[in-house]
């Protein structure tokens, strides 16, 4: 499903009015019967409460006064809360004010602080309130009574429906702009705001119902948007098929290269998860002296000795010996609690330059790329980046919070600019790709916060990979069907205290309900 930035739908909507001829204020209506009908369907019990719309002078302003002349209609008390001077307002927006005149819709002009105080007290007695102030094309922080506004509609703590999109939030990233109106219900028009799919964004939309206003498909191509949310149709046209007749010959052999003294668990992780995935076979190579212990751990995948610095890490010198390994095998798992020896990442950059095979890079070997991504420039196949918001940080040269301001950024540009795939992880895992196309998974949730889930998704994509699968579909896959797992095991036991190998336990059952399509998804409303 599309998710589209503010430049975007600004676009889609001037070459709907400019080039099909749909004039804006029938855009503007449709927009505002629309959103008076999910605003009927979502407050009706609390209805006929008194409904207070405080409304921008621009076209999101104009949708809200749609709203009120249907509100009205109904005889539904409304009062317009204009934040400027009526003359101030033009256009299309202003033939839809002035409609009301007719109407007993009480218009309040509030241009400027001493105003505002004058109606703090009515205001506090609206019951519900409809946020018609600023669209989607804010950018910069809010100021002056403006921001006075939203803090105080904030505080009365009343049900607040969106109109497009909460004002204060930025329709790009999902930042907010200094302050934001916190909505239970929010009407977007066209189709959805990238911003509204990231944090902290869907924290402040509550319920997304989307509106389809007439902007027509071709127009939606044309603009082409490069940002997807993942859906369970997406997601299940890139899962492998499995013939009745098959042999685990055929359903694919990865090689893992992970581990280290005291990190033995992220390895046999990421191995049990290539298997839960339906890799036919997965062979886990160690350092040598972890090999014991690991024959005990992975029952049903193989392991192989490596030889090992005298750390107790892989080093140099089990480049020959991984090499050798590598044939037969369909893809390279690399870097689970592998460690950041020198030597080590001697191995890492290597491999990167030399391995035929596509490679899921996670972890440690990460944060040994980051040491020089000139590697990238030297690949043979392709490649699956795995980083945590740290790891990327380490490998842009930038600070966690500057990754964290702009996720999709951050990943489209370290993507496009190596020719890699990216799966940057956190809420709402962001899949970039070489291309500039970016997925965004809404599965998952805070009980994922815990140590070898990042094990769990590397070997879940690198499985998926080994079966022939694509590098980009099996991303997209293993996040999507990783946070749903975890989605399953919430629901089931709550959102705190499951682990990562109950993630494991919990992917065969994700998987058949995904194949079944009984996983919900975002749809635009008619």
């Amino acid at each position: 499903m599309y998710l589209v930035t503010a430049s975007e739908i600004q676009t889609m909507d001037r070459q709907t009015i400019e080039g099909w001829g749909i004039p804006g204020r029938v855009l503007m209506e449709n927009a505002g019967r629309g959103a008076t009908r999910v605003f009927l369907k979502a407050f009706g019990d609390l209805l006929p409460a008194k409904v207070g719309i405080v409304a921008g002078r621009g076209n999101n302003g104009g949708d809200g006064f749609v709203m009120a002349r249907y509100l009205a209609q109904r005889g539904i008390p409304t009062t317009v809360y204009l934040l400027a001077r009526r003359d101030a307002v033009q256009g299309d927006a202003a033939a839809n004010l002035n409609l009301l005149d007719g109407l007993k819709v009480s218009i309040v002009e509030i241009p400027d602080q001493q105003a505002l105080e004058t109606q703090r007290l009515a205001m506090h007695h609206q019951k519900i309130w409809i946020d018609a102030i600023l669209g989607t094309g804010l950018k910069s922080d809010i100021q002056g009574y403006y921001r006075t506004v939203i803090e105080m509609i904030n505080q009365f703590n009343r049900p607040v429906l969106a109109v497009d999109i909460p004002s204060g939030l930025n329709a790009d990233n999902g930042q907010v702009c200094g302050v934001c109106l916190r909505a239970c219900v929010t009407v977007t028009f066209g189709l959805a705001k990238l911003g509204q799919q990231l944090y902290p964004g869907v924290d402040y939309i509550g319920d997304l119902h989307i509106i389809d206003i007439g902007i027509p498909d071709f127009v939606v191509e044309k603009v082409a948007p490069r940002q997807f949310l993942l859906t369970p149709a997406m997601v299940k046209a890139g899962l492998p098929i499995r013939p009745a007749d098959t042999h685990k010959g055929r359903t694919g052999h990865l090689l893992v290269i992970a581990g280290a003294t005291g990190k033995s668990g992220a390895g046999a992780m990421t191995a049990m998860a290539a298997m839960r995935a339906g890799a036919g076979l997965v062979t886990l190579g160690v350092p040598s002296s972890l090999n014991p212990g690991m024959e005990i751990q992975v029952l049903e995948a193989m392991t192989e000795p490596l030889p090992e610095e005298n750390d107790g890490c892989l080093g140099a010198s089990a480049f020959d010996p991984i090499m050798a390994l590598l044939d037969g095998k369909k893809a390279l798992a690399l870097g689970p609690g592998i460690g950041t020896a020198a030597s080590t990442c001697q191995l890492v950059h290597r491999l990167l330059a030399e391995c035929p095979l596509p490679i899921v890079l996670d972890a440690d070997g990460l944060n040994c790329l980051a040491q020089d991504l000139t590697s990238l420039k030297r690949l043979q196949a392709p490649l699956v980046l795995t980083p945590h918001p740290g790891e990327m940080a380490r490998l842009l040269g930038a600070s966690t919070q500057t990754v964290q301001q702009d996720r999709v950024q951050a990943a489209r540009q370290l993507a496009s600019d190596y020719a890699v795939h990216l799966v940057l992880k956190g809420a709402r895992t962001v899949s970039a790709h070489p291309d500039g196309r970016v997925f965004i998974n809404p599965t998952g949730n805070a009980g994922m916060a815990s140590g070898g889930m990042g094990d769990v998704l590397t070997g879940l994509i690198a499985g998926l990979i080994a079966q022939g699968i694509a590098p980009e579909s099996a991303a997209q896959a293993g996040v999507y069907l990783h946070g749903a797992a975890a989605d399953t095991l919430a629901t089931r036991s709550g959102p705190i205290g499951f682990l990562a190998s109950e993630v494991l336990g919990a992917l065969p059952q994700t998987m058949q309900r995904l194949t079944a399509s009984a996983l919900p998804s975002l749809k635009p409303e008619l």
